[in-house]
């Protein structure tokens, strides 16, 4: 069996409460919908799927020291996500409750203990994990005030051990709000972003512009389009693009985009071709949509 390289993943580990409306909300009196509590977290979501893809993959999170946090942590482990996580006392863990569509998908965040992650819990985690080649940073360890020092520990540490390194830009609003996070990424292997957050950091445009523009901040950039597929602008104008699979049908599309960074993610390790793991992304992601909540 060849050797496959450990991918570690800094980010945020929640609890989703899903809720699929039957129709359109109705402001100020009830809707049915199905609801669901589940484990999420954009980290998170994706170690799992990684991990589903037979990637060995170490999750580095914060969680609170309840029920919830526990829980979430035996959902990873038994998925078969080592998990690097630190229970903090008197804090609970961070709960997202998710508005989804087939179309679209609204986050209503309390990030709770995920704002706990320390600089020295990442560093840790990125400097004693032998068999690490890689490290994915969620974009959200940045976009929060109070786990960005752990988020550019990481990420310094691993410059600093020699793995290569992505990021995935998250969120729009929070980008649009923090303004400095192409400095923040600046020189790391893969940024991922999807269309809303390539318009925030690069501006108005073509995909295939964007994604260019702003491989003058990142060596390869991925731009996701959703069921228009995905799109790699590399070093030199190099581009690359692919399809998502026809036919999907879509019921929650909350984690797609976690389950595609997996899917791209454990190709590039195994040296796939930039075409090769956008089909692979989409892959995962169009297996994502077709189940509700955000894991394998």
């Amino acid at each position: 069996m060849s050797f496959a390289p450990r991918i570690l993943v800094v980010g945020d580990l929640v609890t989703d409460v899903v809720v699929v409306p039957e129709g359109p909300i109705e402001t100020g009196t009830d809707t049915l919908a199905a609801i669901a509590p589940s484990g999420g977290g954009q980290g998170a979501n994706t170690a799992a799927w990684l991990a589903h893809a037979g990637a060995p993959v170490t999750l580095v999170a914060s969680v609170g020291d309840d029920a919830s946090g526990r829980e979430r942590v035996a959902e990873l482990t038994t998925a078969g996500v080592t998990c690097a996580i630190r229970a903090h006392p008197g804090s609970v863990t961070g709960t997202v409750v998710v508005l989804a569509t087939p179309d679209e998908r609204t986050l209503i965040t309390d990030p709770g203990a995920c704002l706990l992650l320390t600089p020295a819990d990442a560093k840790q985690a990125v400097t004693t994990a032998e068999d690490a080649a890689h490290l994915h940073l969620s974009g959200y360890v940045l976009l929060n005030e109070g786990s960005r020092p752990a988020g550019r520990a990481a990420l310094a540490a691993a410059r600093e051990r020699g793995l290569t390194v992505s990021v995935d830009a998250s969120s729009a609003a929070p980008l649009r709000r923090v303004g400095a996070f192409l400095d923040w990424v600046r020189g790391t292997d893969l940024l991922l972003c999807n269309a809303d957050e390539a318009t925030v950091l690069a501006g108005p445009g073509a995909p295939e512009e964007q994604a260019a523009h702003l491989t003058a901040h990142c060596r390869n950039v991925v731009v996701k389009l959703g069921p228009a597929g995905a799109v790699w602008a590399g070093p030199d104008g190099r581009l690359a693009r692919a399809a998502a699979p026809a036919g999907v049908a879509v019921k929650d599309p909350t984690g797609a985009g976690d389950a595609f960074a997996a899917g791209l993610l454990r190709a590039w390790s195994a040296g796939a071709t930039p075409a090769e793991c956008l089909s692979a992304g989409a892959a995962l992601g169009a297996a994502a949509v077709t189940k509700i909540g955000a894991r394998p």
